[in-house]
């Protein structure tokens, strides 16, 4: 004869109960440890059902699954997901506090219809002193010499893969919540830091033809207000208004809208993105551009 059920047998339907009733559907060991010992008491269980022991109940007789997130250069990651969970809630569990930018937010914001193959999470750097002494043309020319350099920090999911940025401290600015294809809750940036952080590393956002149709689909969406406040606010060394401005521009934005960014000022020359080898000169924003974009 089969024995007495065992207490996390009889305790699986407040433990389902309380998975089921919370948004958050992809957790980390540590998190679910974390809800098994603040649970432990409610739910009857002895200090025998470890972590470990959970973990396995959960997968193998309720709706847990066990998520590889592997990777070329890093050890793998395992995450654990509650029912269903979409990509972008996947790659957002890869580190605390992050969301999605760039390419992804491109998308999610609409201003393409390219379905991505690669979903883009910024991790914030802890603050950093800005950097001494004075902007240089010979400092700019040297620093946009060579191809933008891309995070290595990237781990594979079914047909998608996760790329983590490493992105300036900023405080979170221009981040706000966005409710996804799926209806889940997602931490993205807004429209206008999206168009600014394009510009800034145009690769993570498919190159600068890509930035300039996602300003062309932003055209009746965006501040170029909120724009400026937020491109002072981020405070960035390099000229980046004067690429801005030649997308408004060249996007074909209202002068009035695009004008703001000269008053920023016009001293050096600048460079649509890095490593342009065959390029022409856009006098009106002081700025190289890749031979034939138009």
């Amino acid at each position: 004869m089969p024995g007495p059920p065992s207490r996390i047998t009889i305790a699986k339907p407040d433990i389902v109960r309380l998975f089921d009733s919370v948004s958050k559907k992809v957790y980390t060991a540590n998190e679910l440890a974390t809800v098994l010992s603040e649970n432990r008491n409610n739910w009857r269980l002895t200090q025998r059902t470890t972590v470990t022991a959970f973990i396995q109940f959960l997968c193998d007789k309720a709706e847990l699954r066990i998520v590889d997130l592997k990777s070329e250069k890093y050890r793998s990651i395992l995450r654990y997901v509650w029912g269903h969970a979409s990509p972008y809630e996947v790659a957002l569990s890869l580190k605390p506090r992050a969301y999605l930018s760039h390419g992804s937010a491109v998308f999610l914001h609409a201003l393409t219809e390219q379905v991505p193959k690669t979903i883009y999470v910024n991790q914030e750097q802890s603050p950093k002193p800005k950097p001494s002494g004075l902007l240089s043309q010979e400092g700019i020319d040297r620093a946009f010499s060579n191809e933008q350099r891309l995070s290595s920090f990237v781990f594979s999911y079914t047909d998608l893969q996760f790329l983590v940025i490493s992105g300036k401290d900023t405080g979170r600015l221009g981040v706000a919540p966005l409710t996804g294809m799926e209806g889940e809750k997602l931490d993205v940036t807004t429209l206008e830091r999206t168009l600014i952080d394009i510009t800034v590393r145009p690769a993570y956002a498919g190159g600068v033809y890509q930035v300039f149709e996602a300003y062309r689909a932003a055209k009746d969406k965006i501040s170029v207000n909120t724009l400026v406040a937020t491109l002072k606010k981020l405070d960035y060394i390099y000229p980046y208004h004067q690429a801005i401005g030649f997308y408004l521009q060249r996007a074909g934005y209202e002068q009035k809208r695009y004008e703001r960014l000269k008053t920023l000022g016009l001293n050096f020359n600048f460079h649509l993105s890095h490593g342009l080898k065959d390029r022409e000169f856009d006098p009106t924003w002081r700025l190289f551009y890749p031979k034939g974009f138009h």
